[in-house]
C-alpha cells in the first residue's frame, strides 16, 4: 500500500518586513543577511495571529468536507504552543469544524515535530487504510528585536494531509534516524523567545546530516545518484546549504550541480518568509513542488530540530502531483502580501496580549482570530 501525502497547504502572515531595511536599520552589511543568512524578507504575525490561528488557516485551504469526515487523527508540531497543557489541536476543533472521533494531539521537539507527526501518520494510516491523517507544522520564530537572531525570525503554517495512494508525494518507508542530549538551542518556559548557540547548532545540524546519509548509504545500499533532490530543513537558507556542500568532492561534479539548482528551487520560498520551524522542511518541499519538480523523482528528505533530533528519509513525488496542488494561488499569497517598516515591525513585536484583552473583530481581515483572553483561557473564533 503507498502512503503519503495528498493535499498540501500553506499559510503566511500578510505583513513582512525587508530584509536589507532590517539590515540598515540594524548597520549590517546587507550582504551578511542576504547573502551570509540567505534571507530577502520575513514574515510578521499580527498580535490575533498565533500557532492556532496560522494552523487553522493551512489546514482550512486543503480540507473539503469529505475529508473530515474520514479524518481519523490529527497531530500538530509545533514549539509555539500556547498552551502549556491543552493542545493547540484541540483548539482547532472547533475552528475547523471536525468530528469528534479522532485523536487529536501536539508533538513538541523543536523543529522535528512536524516529522514525527507525518511518520506517525504513515503507521496509523498502515493500520486503517480507510482513515486520513491532518499533520500540521505551525511555529512563530521568535529571537528578539537587535538579537543575532533576529534576521532567522518568520511565521507560518504547513498543512499536510496523509492517506493511501498519496497524489502529492509518496513516503517510501526507509528511514535513518538519531538522538543526542544537545544544548544547540532551548526556550525555557519563562522565556517568549529562544536562545541559541548558532555557531554549535550549525556545526552539531551538519555533523548530523552527515552521520545520517552515511546510515543511509549503507542500511539501503543506494548513493546520491539514486536522488534527483535533496531537501533540508531550513530555518535559514544558508544552514541547508552548509549540509549540502558536505557533499561536494563526493559525488560527480554534474549531480552536485543538479542537487544544488534543485536546492535553490526549494528555498524560494524560504527567502520570502523566513523561519518556520517544524514547517521549514515542508515549506522547501512545497517550494520545490511549484518552482521546479518533476513527475516521479526520488527525493531526499533531512530534518532536524534542536536538542537534538535527526532523520534522513526518502519519498517520491508522484504523477499527478501538478492536478492538486494550486500553484498560482501560493505564489499570489506571497506575491500579494504587505510591507511594513521598521518601525512598525517594532512596535508590533512589543504588543503583548494580557488576560481580559479584547479583539475588536472589525479590525480583523484573517478568518481565523484570537478574539479575546478570558479569565487567561484563549478564545478564538472565525469570521463568517
Amino acid at each position: 500500500m503507498d502512503i503519503g501525502i495528498d493535499k498540501i497547504g500553506f499559510y503566511v502572515p500578510k505583513d513582512y518586513i525587508d530584509i536589507v531595511e532590517l539590515a540598515k536599520r540594524r548597520d549590517v552589511d546587507p550582504n551578511k543577511f542576504t547573502i551570509g543568512i540567505g534571507q530577502d524578507k520575513q514574515a510578521v504575525p499580527l498580535p490575533h495571529q498565533d500557532a492556532v490561528t496560522m494552523a487553522a488557516s493551512s489546514a482550512d485551504s486543503i480540507l473539503t468536507d469529505d475529508d473530515k469526515k474520514n479524518l481519523g487523527m490529527m497531530i500538530v508540531g509545533t514549539e509555539s504552543s500556547v498552551d502549556e497543557s491543552k493542545s493547540t489541536a484541540a483548539f482547532l476543533m472547533d475552528l475547523l469544524d471536525l468530528p469528534e472521533d479522532i485523536r487529536a494531539y501536539e508533538i513538541k521537539q523543536a523543529c522535528y515535530g512536524a516529522t514525527a507527526g507525518l511518520q506517525t501518520a504513515y503507521d496509523f494510516v498502515s493500520l486503517n487504510p480507510d482513515k486520513k491523517v491532518l499533520v500540521i507544522a505551525t511555529d512563530i520564530a521568535r529571537y528578539g528585536i537587535k538579537t543575532p537572531g533576529e534576521v532567522t525570525q518568520g511565521a507560518g503554517s504547513v498543512a499536510m494531509l496523509i492517506s493511501q495512494n498519496p497524489r502529492v508525494l509518496k513516503l517510501n518507508h526507509e528511514s535513518v534516524y538519531m538522538t543526542k542530549n544537545v544544548g544547540d538551542f532551548w526556550r525555557p518556559t519563562f522565556s517568549k523567545t529562544a536562545f541559541a548557540r548558532g555557531k554549535f547548532s550549525n556545526e552539531i545540524y551538519v555533523n548530523f546530516f552527515e552521520t545520517l546519509w552515511t546510515k543511509f548509504q549503507n542500511k539501503y545500499s543506494v548513493t546520491a545518484d539514486d536522488f534527483s533532490t535533496m531537501l533540508f530543513h531550513i530555518p535559514y537558507t544558508k544552514m541547508g546549504t552548509k549540509a549540502l556542500r558536505t557533499l561536494e568532492g563526493k559525488v560527480s561534479d554534474e549531480k552536485y550541480a543538479e542537487l544544488t539548482d534543485h536546492y535553490q528551487n526549494s528555498i524560494k520560498f524560504s527567502r520570502d518568509v523566513g523561519n518556520l520551524y517544524t514547517g521549514s522542511l515542508y515549506l522547501g518541499l512545497l517550494s520545490y513542488l511549484v518552482n521546479g519538480a518533476q513527475a516521479d523523482e526520488n527525493v531526499l528528505m533531512f530534518s532536524y530540530g534542536s536538542g537534538a533530533v535527526g532523520e534522513l528519509f526518502s519519498a517520491k513525488i508522484q504523477p499527478d502531483f501538478e492536478q492538486v496542488i494550486n500553484k498560482q494561488a501560493l505564489v499570489d499569497m506571497l506575491n500579494n502580501r504587505q510591507k511594513i517598516s521598521i518601525d512598525e515591525y517594532e512596535k508590533i513585536y512589543q504588543i503583548e496580549y494580557k488576560n481580559d484583552t479584547i479583539v475588536d473583530p472589525t479590525t480583523i481581515s484573517d478568518k481565523f482570530y484570537l478574539s479575546e483572553i478570558k479569565e487567561n483561557e484563549r478564545i478564538y473564533k472565525k469570521l463568517k
